[in-house]
């Protein structure tokens, strides 16, 4: 072993008068990697994400649905309580998702072709893709 160190191997801890004593985690942070490309995670993780395309109903579903919602207009004073699958298109890539919410319905505007629940939300009817209930 070499013996260079002897005069200094066996002295105290050096404790600054003038600096506070760093914690571990504040000497850990200042040796973390460096994130050259900030925000490139997020990028990767958005394109990532997968999306559903809309699909097209055929005359037969628009129907039904149609006669589904004509009843439930008809009962908005006492609706019950209804299952709505929607498509909600998503706001930074092409696409969307389905959506299921179950809710009371509270009007039906076919001027703007939007469904107003009892909580709030609207529903374009042109994104549509089932209603179910025990009412039907």
């Amino acid at each position: 072993m070499n013996k260079s160190y002897d005069d200094i191997i066996h002295l105290p801890h050096h404790v600054s008068a003038t600096h506070p004593h760093m914690s571990m985690a504040e000497r850990a942070a200042q040796f973390s990697p460096f994130a050259a490309l900030t925000g490139y995670e997020d990028v990767l993780t958005e394109t990532a994400r997968k999306t559903e395309q809309k699909i097209e109903l055929d005359e037969t579903i628009k129907e039904e649905l149609d006669q589904k919602l004509h009843l439930l207009a008809e009962h908005v004073q006492n609706p019950p309580s209804v299952s709505i699958t929607y498509f909600q298109p998503d706001d930074y890539k092409e696409g969307g998702q389905y959506v299921t919410k179950t809710c009371r319905i509270r009007k039906i505007n076919s001027m703007t072709q939007v469904i107003q629940t009892t909580d709030g939300s609207q529903i374009p009817i042109c994104s549509l893709l089932k209603i179910e209930s025990d009412f039907f």
